[in-house]
């Protein structure tokens, strides 16, 4: 199913990360060119492992996304690349080239901070310059690149602006203008959209990725938020505790989780323990169903059905059944619990059934993902008395 699953010569399995896509060293079925290429990358902060033998490749005009929540390793991974930390092992190599030498102002990325980092005592067009004129290019081409940059982000007549008469929206497309107009192979971009509100975020998303096709450049994006990753990735890299949990397309990391962990991350899931005697047929919550999987090497599974691709239906005559227990109006569906005799199934439905009332429940077999269990299995993960992950590192944004 995944390109980037391809064993490195001379490395066991149990030492291929998971979920790798492998090309240039690193093997890539598709034949795209690697601009970038991680290569069995560790980094610990003393007695804490934030990264843990990461393995990657980046494709050239690829906008790639590492999700993952926080302590996982996503932003510590952007400051490698950036230049702002060096590993403890491993490569990072730039068009074939040892990338960990080069010093941060000599590598062609720039990057774009949640917090913007606006200068508040320059004005709009001084803040976009303020890397042109390190550089000491000549004005006329400063003030050329600086009309494009304005009229890329939408902000063409903001150049005399301060700082502080603009909108949050404003000031990221400032900070992203500043960026664009170095003109760099690859963008970095740092939670950019983590300070504006739930509407300007939407809005962002789209002009990010049509800026992305518009530019034909590389963006490198840090989220933890599902829904910016789905929405403008060509890749997502799911990350958790220092370590790649899957990586794919969105349509893949949705459809097809690798593990319990990524089918709960990335949006919402009923994981329900099974056993798989045989192919194409799953045993849960005291019955047998036909699935589109093959069997596993361990009969114990995890099976995945999304809370949207359940159907409540009439009881009688169902395999499974229960009482409707909760009912939360969502705007675009309704969002209830049922209570079955083994599992209390998530179900979204725009056909809301009466609270206390017993359904039906009927989904195809398409619409059941069967998975290996893994350490992040439902009833093997283990967390603290918080209800945190008691496997957890200590606080702080890596």
């Amino acid at each position: 199913m995944f390109d980037n699953i391809i064993k490195r010569p001379g490395i066991s399995n149990k030492q291929q990360p998971t979920g790798v896509r492998d090309q240039g060293k690193l093997a890539d079925s598709t034949g795209s060119s690697h601009v970038i290429e991680f290569i069995d990358i560790n980094k610990s902060y003393g007695e804490n492992k934030v990264l843990d033998d990461i393995t990657f490749y980046i494709r050239d005009n690829e906008f790639i996304t590492l999700l993952g929540p926080s302590g996982c390793g996503k932003t510590t991974t952007l400051r490698i690349l950036a230049g702002f930390e060096q590993p403890d092992s491993g490569s990072v190599t730039f068009e074939g080239r040892d990338l960990l030498s080069v010093p941060p102002y000599l590598r062609k990325v720039n990057t774009v901070f949640q917090r913007y980092a606006l200068f508040p005592h320059l004005n709009v067009r001084d803040n976009i310059a303020f890397g042109l004129n390190l550089k000491k290019l000549p004005a006329a081409e400063t003030s050329s690149r600086i009309e494009q940059a304005l009229k890329m982000v939408d902000l063409k007549g903001y150049e005399n602006r301060w700082v502080d008469q603009l909108s949050g929206g404003q000031m990221q497309r400032i900070a992203i203008a500043r960026a664009i107009v170095n003109k760099p192979q690859i963008l970095l971009l740092d939670e950019p959209l983590g300070a504006l509100d739930l509407k300007m975020r939407k809005e962002m998303q789209l002009e990010l990725k049509e800026m992305q096709k518009t530019l034909g450049i590389t963006f490198v994006y840090v989220t933890h938020d599902q829904e910016e990753a789905l929405t403008m990735s060509d890749t997502i890299i799911v990350m958790k505790q220092g370590k790649i949990q899957q990586i794919g397309t969105p349509v893949d990391i949705y459809n097809e989780p690798r593990n319990a962990f990524v089918a709960d991350f990335i949006g919402e899931s009923n994981i329900i323990p099974g056993r798989m005697k045989q192919d194409y047929e799953v045993d849960f919550c005291g019955n047998s169903f036909i699935c589109v999987d093959k069997r596993f090497a361990d009969e114990e599974v995890d099976v995945v059905i999304r809370p949207e691709d359940i159907q409540i239906v009439a009881p009688e005559g169902r395999a499974l059944s229960g009482h409707v227990s909760s009912i939360v109006f969502k705007g675009v569906h309704y969002e209830m619990s049922i209570e079955t005799e083994n599992f209390s199934f998530l179900v979204h439905s725009t056909d809301k059934a009466e609270q206390g009332s017993l359904v039906g429940l009927h989904f195809d077999p398409d619409e059941i993902h069967v998975m290996a269990k893994s350490a992040f299995s439902p009833d093997i993960y283990k967390t603290d008395e918080n209800g945190d992950d008691s496997t957890n590192y200590e606080e702080g944004s890596w």
